[in-house]
């Protein structure tokens, strides 16, 4: 009976974890190039005892039994395919049809500089004719986007007060003549890839950089990947899953009250 109580609590702690998961790809549901995130179960490894006193096999180990101690998060991975887009007219918006990702130079609050990788373009084109995010990190070119150098010398910078008109390779125009190149990078391996906030990604040791062979829209952002009715559908099922546990627990406490109570009362 106890091993239930443990089985029906692992059960509920996972499907807490599950929804968890759930309630931030909702919360991201608008956020732009938004990549959501999935959740494996998996059970616990199996119980090993030793055999004592046995002349045949003394000291093997030995499963217990078939008795399953419950289940627990497997893995939270993130689904990279690609959302539906959207047409803003924007000059500065960016897409990318294909596997690929922006390289941009993060600064963060300890003054510490590094290159992330984003699919979001929601791009602006600041005082000094520098190409950056919503949040003011500067955009890179190519070059800085293959060899991860986020350096001053590899920003975009374009006129702020002339036209951009930028091809499906990333070359950028402005006045018909070439001004600078959009870095497009992809991975060979998004197991490498970490998520850093709700769209940015860090590329871990062993992961490969090579140059995308997208297209990059312009005028154009990428929505986020989350479908809200197949997660609210998702939703129910895991608060059902968690019920369910909720009912064993209550079940297995009443059975062990009427043992202890009851049937082990000494008259």
């Amino acid at each position: 009976m106890v091993k239930g109580l443990y089985t029906a609590h692992t059960g509920m702690v996972n499907e807490m974890k599950r929804l968890d998961i759930m309630t931030n790809n909702l919360a991201n549901a608008n956020t732009t190039a938004y990549k959501k995130e999935g959740t494996t179960s998996r059970t616990f490894a199996d119980e090993m005892a030793v055999r004592i006193r046995d002349s045949g096999d003394f000291g093997m180990a030995r499963d217990i039994g078939g008795i399953t101690y419950g289940v627990h998060l497997g893995q939270v991975y993130t689904d990279y395919s690609s959302g539906s887009f959207e047409v803003t007219d924007v000059e500065t918006d960016l897409a990318i049809d294909g596997n690929g990702f922006f390289a941009v130079s993060f600064t963060d609050k300890a003054g510490n500089t590094s290159v992330k990788y984003t699919r979001d373009g929601s791009f602006t084109v600041n005082t000094e004719g520098y190409l950056v995010t919503k949040d003011g990190d500067y955009v890179l070119n190519a070059t800085g986007a293959l060899n991860q150098d986020p350096s001053e010398e590899n920003y975009v910078q374009v006129d702020p007060n002339a036209t951009l008109v930028i091809d499906k390779l990333g070359y950028i125009y402005q006045n018909d003549v070439l001004v600078g190149t959009i870095g497009l990078v992809d991975v060979d391996n998004y197991d490498y890839l970490e998520k850093y906030g709700e769209n940015m990604y860090n590329l871990l040791e062993g992961g490969n950089l090579s140059a995308s062979t997208a297209n990059i829209e312009q005028g154009v952002l990428e929505t986020s990947n989350v479908n809200v009715v197949n997660e609210m559908v998702n939703m129910i099922t895991i608060q059902r899953a968690y019920e369910a546990g909720q009912k064993v627990i209550t079940s297995i406490d009443g059975t062990l009250e009427i043992a202890a109570n009851q049937l082990g009362k000494v008259k």
